[in-house]
């Protein structure tokens, strides 16, 4: 029997998300952007295909761990914040190293439910903390 050979291409979807309002869509529109396929995303942060497409469809979010590498393949970063408040420059640490509240507690000595507290701006941590938070704040990134 005679065999036809036809090359098989995939294509990617160009439609961007206009205004993309979840990580998800982030996502996709720079994997798009990039020409990138779900497994090349998938590599870049070393997790499964079905995790980006699970974030891409909204089934599933990054884990916090996730967001530093997030935020270098988007470019910018997603998250939003506000950092006039001791809590807003708290959470806005976090995203950028990929920290739990445990892990952050842990980093200044603190539980997870005061890390919590700090970044609702319910409660003020005490001056020996606030100074620890301020250098922590102030350190440069070391390369």
């Amino acid at each position: 029997m005679p065999f036809l050979h036809v090359p098989l291409f995939a294509q990617i979807p160009s439609k961007r998300i206009e205004n993309p309002q979840l990580i998800g869509e982030h996502i996709k529109n720079r994997r798009m952007q990039l020409k990138l396929f779900q497994s090349d995303v998938a590599k870049i942060f070393d997790v499964c295909e079905d995790s980006i497409t699970g974030w891409e469809t909204g089934r599933s979010v990054p884990q916090i761990q996730y967001y530093p590498k997030l935020i270098e393949f988007l470019g910018y970063n997603p998250f939003p914040f506000e950092t006039e408040t001791l809590g807003g420059k708290i959470k806005k640490y976090r995203i950028e190293h990929g920290l739990s509240h445990k892990k952050f507690g842990e980093k200044i000595g603190v539980d997870a439910s005061t890390v919590g507290s700090w970044e609702e701006n319910e409660h003020a941590p005490n001056r020996g903390k606030k100074k620890i938070l301020e250098e922590l704040f102030n350190q440069k990134e070391l390369c």
